[in-house]
């Protein structure tokens, strides 16, 4: 189709434009003063001026809306038809205004319509003058009129003499042009005729190409054309397009060349048109090659590592997303494991980044050798490695058969030495396995089960291989959404604290032991068995240490003005993390001041796993707050690692046996040796001693007797909220002012 863009027009539109406008203006001038004074007596020549007049401005019109060449032919019809019918009507024959049109259907259409024209009207006249001489055609009318002769003739001039000057010098001028703007332009420019002749080019052209002078000169066509095509990967392709453009003359191309030598070159093919007709074709190359290699570049730096170029996380992306389609259309199960190499940190850190740089590049090249060419092998970061196995069989068992193949093939791999320069290593994986069959499951999903998996393999010693289980993920996603939900109520402070009784002897009352409780709306009573170890993993005990603390406080400057409660203590266990805190001494402090109670009533229980790590820091806090009157109990006591040596220098009141030896006490000799031992272990250290877990009377008689008086228990009364328990403070010892004085 006609371009659309805007060009100028050329000279010999311009000069068909003056063509019509000096015709309009000679039919004027019949109809205004050559009718009424000279033609007077022939109707014919007014009709015929008007007719003439109404041509003209049609096929001006045509001209103007880009088509020139034929409202010059209709017009130039329409002409003769006028010219030899005035002159069979009696007129004499206008010779210069037929020699005005043949000028320019030469100039601006062709010189073969200029020829016909003029034999034609030739002809028309000799016919006219072979009737006139049988008497059969009227004579001319106003033969000897020179005026009329004369005016017709210096309008003919004026329309064919003037121009000619500006029509040549406008195509030289274009000509020029038209040299110079293919030789500016940074394309290789090849002009060719419709036959596929080459009619011009530029130099861009030849240097593209590399086309020596001398075959350019010789205007083989198809020695050209067999020397460009030599220099092509595909030779054949390129002389097909060739082909097909020659073959469909109104088409236009855009493609791509690529050379032997490397280059690439984008080819655009458009065919000349001269009005509505297709007289050639010009082909335009451009070099792409450092566009192509740029792009190429973005592409690698986008979707491939840096460092082992393999697929990144977002190419493993959407080649899961069409290995998920593909499964869903052929039915064919697909695969993907999860790979982390155990210990890699260790390396990285003992041997410097190089040597761990240089052990991935390996491991992605094993990785690599261990499966085929469709499938996918990735890197999502540090030592993290994820390969995508496709079509495997539609029967899961015999998928997971040929997956777990795959997978213990890249383990043995794996597990062979690296050498790294001057230094040999060695390294283990950890493989997490999940299968898929259609898009039952989403990519991000997908990673998960394959992470899940991995986690699985380092939990069962690592180097290893797992597949993903259900139930672990079930597991797993539970403990998300009950980490979201303990995080709402921790915000929120949505926790009740229990209270239970803490007695001597046979039941004389002397404080309590605080236990949070987490009472939610949707999960109605969370045992603490499920939320505090959650608690200590995400970091909310910190928090929630806090407000245990606080709350207790609050309780104790509450008691302290009722004299039946005055003298309570409240036991409250301390977190690992809460007493790591730098700032813990000052924490506590800083609660006690605020809540106004008493440091003497606050007894703080801490666990034996902290006397691990941190020994001599804990030690510190302990005494630091010991000066401030706080007590402290130690829990569990038998069930860690203490060392002797750092019990004796805590700063500790007491020592509590845990409920696991107390369970068994009665039936199990070595529950019952380890209570002893405890107690024998308190009494050596001054430090006083409590049991708790204590359900039976003869647990407690068992206690007593090897010197154990204090307990805590279901015996005496299991955890209550605040108001049961000071209702139970009530009933159990009436006043307790005078019952703690007898305990």
């Amino acid at each position: 189709m006609p371009s659309s863009t805007h060009i100028a027009p050329s000279s010999s539109i311009r000069l068909l434009d003056r063509f019509y406008g000096t015709f309009l203006f000679m039919c004027v001038v019949f109809l205004t003063i050559g009718v009424p004074f000279v033609f007077y007596r022939k109707t014919a020549s007014a009709v015929a001026s008007m007719v003439v007049a109404i041509a003209v401005l049609a096929m001006w019109r045509m001209s103007r809306k880009g088509q020139p060449q034929r409202s010059l032919k209709i017009f130039a019809a329409g002409i003769w038809t006028v010219l030899t019918g005035l002159m069979f009507a009696g007129l004499p024959p206008i010779s210069t205004v037929a020699l005005a049109v043949a000028v320019m259907l030469a100039v601006v259409n062709s010189l073969r319509a200029s020829l016909f024209f003029a034999a034609a009207y030739f002809l028309a006249w000799l016919t006219y003058i072979a009737l006139q001489s049988a008497n059969l055609a009227p004579d001319i009318y106003f033969t000897g009129a020179p005026l009329t002769g004369w005016f017709i003739s210096l309008i003919a001039i004026w329309l064919l003499l003037l121009p000619i000057t500006e029509l040549v010098h406008n195509l030289h001028h274009a000509a020029s042009l038209q040299t110079a703007v293919i030789e500016a332009a940074t394309d290789g420019i090849l002009v060719v005729n419709k036959e596929g002749h080459v009619e011009t080019h530029n130099q861009n052209f030849a240097d593209l190409w590399n086309i020596p002078q001398e075959l350019l000169n010789k205007a083989d066509d198809h020695a050209l054309l067999d020397f460009v095509s030599d220099q092509l990967v595909d030779s054949d392709q390129f002389l097909s397009k060739v082909q097909e453009m020659y073959s469909h003359p109104e088409q236009s191309s855009l493609d791509r060349l690529i050379f032997k030598d490397g280059r690439i070159l984008e080819r655009h093919s458009q065919p000349q048109r001269l009005d509505d007709t297709v007289v050639g074709r010009v082909w335009s190359f451009r070099d792409v090659t450092e566009n192509e290699n740029a792009r190429a570049e973005i592409y690698r730096m986008a979707f491939h590592d840096a460092l082992t170029t393999l697929p990144n996380r977002r190419l493993l992306h959407e080649r899961l997303e069409r290995a998920l389609i593909s499964s869903a259309r052929n039915g064919l199960h697909g695969a993907l494991l999860f790979i982390d190499l155990d210990r890699f940190k260790i390396l990285n850190d003992t041997h410097g980044h190089d040597k761990g740089d240089m052990l991935l590049q390996q491991v992605g090249q094993r990785l690599v050798r261990c499966v085929r060419d469709a499938d996918t092998v990735a890197r999502l970061g540090g030592d993290e490695f994820v390969v995508l196995l496709e079509s495997l069989s539609q029967h899961s068992k015999e998928a997971a058969a040929q997956a777990e193949t795959v997978g213990r093939k890249m383990q043995a791999a794996l597990n062979l030495p690296y050498a790294l320069g001057d230094l040999e290593s060695q390294i283990t994986p950890s493989i997490g396995l999940t299968l898929f069959n259609g898009q039952d499951a989403s990519v991000d999903e997908l990673l998960k089960e394959a992470d899940q998996a991995m986690y699985q393999s380092k939990a069962a010693g690592r180097n290893t291989l797992r597949f993903f289980d259900q139930a672990i993920h079930t597991a797993l996603t539970e403990r998300a959404a009950l980490e979201i939900d303990l995080r709402d109520a921790v915000k929120q402070q949505n926790f009740l604290l229990y209270y239970q009784p803490q007695v001597v002897g046979n039941g004389c009352l002397t404080g309590a032991e605080v236990l949070v409780r987490w009472i939610d709306p949707k999960r109605g009573i969370v045992s603490p068995a499920d939320f505090i170890p959650l608690s200590e993993e995400t970091g909310l005990i910190l928090p929630l240490g806090r407000w245990i603390l606080e709350t207790a406080c609050v309780q104790l400057a509450t008691w302290a003005s009722q004299p039946a409660m005055a003298n309570m203590t409240l036991a409250v266990n301390v977190s690992a993390n809460q007493l790591r805190q730098s700032d813990f001494v000052e924490q506590v402090m800083e609660v006690l001041v605020r809540t106004g109670a008493n440091p003497a009533r606050l007894k703080l229980e801490l666990t034996e796993s902290l006397l691990v790590t941190h020994v001599e820091e804990t030690i510190l806090k302990m005494a630091t707050l010991k000066t401030h009157g706080v007590g402290f109990s130690l829990d569990d006591f038998g069930t860690g690692y203490s060392s002797l040596s750092y019990l004796k220098r805590l700063p500790l009141e007491q020592l509590k046996i845990d409920q696991g030896f107390v369970r068994d006490i009665l039936v199990d000799p070595n529950d019952a040796a380890i209570a002893k031992m405890v107690v024998a272990l308190a009494e050596s250290l001054g430090l006083k001693v409590i049991a708790e877990g204590v359900e039976l009377e003869a647990q407690r008689g068992f206690l007593a007797e090897i010197g154990c008086l204090a307990y805590q228990g279901y015996l005496f009364s299991r955890p209550l909220p605040l108001a049961e328990f000071e209702d139970y403070c009530s009933s159990t010892r009436g006043d307790q002012a005078d019952g703690l004085a007898r305990c």
